[in-house]
């Protein structure tokens, strides 16, 4: 190997490196230090000769960008219809208060929106809500807080759009929405039944509090959270047929990104709300942090590491596809307990693509790449976003979650669902591939 090459492969790894120990640290904005990353690489990589502005572009992908502003934009229209809390009121008000029934209850809501929306979406909608009922019934709101965060995390596994890892994993692997279903859906919903009876052994003591001010809550009107019901049923035949071409699009050529946009479009045409209202409450950081992302590991990548260590495991890989698949679901599970889950998928996807230039069936790797990345985020309070939203929001409550409260359920449910993910792969392996 050239000398250049070798420094070429060095410098841009130890941007890469530093990039990203400082995104973790939590000390600067981590979108500030992903874009100064990449304006970093592409400089020293044009200086160096490995990377040009031309391939920084090429490196961002904006089928995945595209798709999570669309989708952005379809749930800030929703959030202002009210229609999240809506769903939250009337879901306390069949449980009756009792607590064990809250959990399965909100905790299922939870999954299934978080399948459509991204899982911080749903918290952000669904938590604030929560809290206000568990203080009216005077019941600790952490069993309900935690079955919404873990549960958030497992029912984006599921789809696509559920969880911004899998956005990756579709538009990297030319994986459809379906694809997604077939698979990893009844994987979560198995899931979501061990979470569920682990929930209810740990927080038993919390669970067996009897409820009060019951007849409050049942007076509480759900429809007076509704905002504007005419605005809301518009957004929602916009996001059906959002659904509905998210199951066809690959027969009909469609990208993710571009059905996605069809019914952010549709919804605008059809509420012709402020679009300056609705523009605000896109997330523009997430967006310019995954840009920015996207061209730091362009830049590793064209500097030849990426090949260097997608060497390195597909010498496991061609030993034992089965054993690589293991070790990447717990691999990404473990990493995604320390560490956001998005920045270790974006540098695992271009490992993985270079397996199956050289002959290798990746198909399984993808999906042990979601499971892991997917699961293994409910084993810390910083394993993914949505964790740290919830426990932003238990601290405005009088039972914070502490990180020895969190780490008490939720590494629990982490090894207990990538367990179960383990036996899954191995049992029905044919089935991945």
């Amino acid at each position: 190997m050239e000398e250049h090459n070798i420094y070429a492969m060095w410098i841009a790894g130890g941007i890469f490196i530093i990039t990203f120990i400082i995104i973790l640290s939590e000390k600067i904005h981590r979108t500030i230090i992903a874009l100064a990353g990449a304006s970093i690489m592409v400089m020293v990589g044009m200086y160096m000769n490995f990377y040009s502005q031309e391939e920084a572009l090429e490196s961002i992908d904006f089928n995945t960008l595209g798709l999570l502003m669309g989708m952005m934009i379809i749930v800030s229209m929703l959030q202002k219809t009210g229609f999240f809390e809506y769903l939250a009121i009337i879901t306390a008000k069949k449980t009756k208060g009792n607590p064990w029934l809250l959990v399965v209850f909100l905790g299922t809501i939870t999954t299934v929106l978080s399948m459509i929306i991204d899982n911080v979406t749903t918290i952000v909608l669904i938590a604030p809500v929560t809290v206000i009922i568990a203080e009216m019934l005077g019941i600790n709101p952490i069993p309900l807080l935690m079955a919404e965060a873990l549960l958030s995390d497992t029912g984006g596994v599921a789809t696509l759009v559920g969880d911004p890892p899998n956005i990756l994993i579709g538009s990297a692997a030319h994986l459809s929405f379906n694809d997604f279903l077939i698979h990893l859906a009844p994987v979560v919903f198995v899931i979501w039944l061990v979470t569920l009876f682990l929930l209810k052994f740990i927080f038993r003591k919390e669970m067996a509090e009897k409820p009060k001010h019951i007849d409050a809550l049942q007076k509480m009107d759900e429809k007076a959270a509704l905002k504007d019901p005419k605005a809301l049923k518009k957004i929602l035949f916009a996001l059906g047929v959002v659904i509905i071409l998210f199951f066809v699009h690959h027969h009909l050529n469609l990208l993710p990104s571009f059905v996605a946009m069809i019914g952010a479009g549709l919804a605008l045409m059809l509420v012709q709300p402020n679009p300056d209202d609705i523009l605000h409450d896109v997330h523009w950081t997430v967006l310019l942090f995954f840009a920015s992302l996207f061209v730091v590991v362009g830049g590793i990548e064209r500097a030849g590491l990426l090949d260097i260590v997608a060497t390195r495991i597909l010498s496991l890989a061609t030993g034992n596809l089965l054993v690589t698949c293991l070790v990447v679901i717990w691999v990404a599970a473990i990493l995604s307990a320390i560490v956001d889950n998005i920045p270790f998928t974006m540098a695992m996807i271009p490992v993985i693509q270079y397996l199956e230039t050289k002959g290798v069936n990746v198909s399984p790797l993808w999906w042990a790449l979601a499971m892991g990345v997917g699961f293994g985020g409910n084993g810390t309070p910083i394993g993914s976003t949505a964790n740290v939203v919830t426990v932003s929001i238990s601290e405005r409550t009088n039972f914070p979650i502490t990180f020895k409260i969190w780490f008490k359920s939720g590494s629990q449910v982490m090894l207990a669902t990538c367990t179960m993910a383990t036996i899954i792969m191995l049992v029905f392996f044919k089935w991945f591939t």
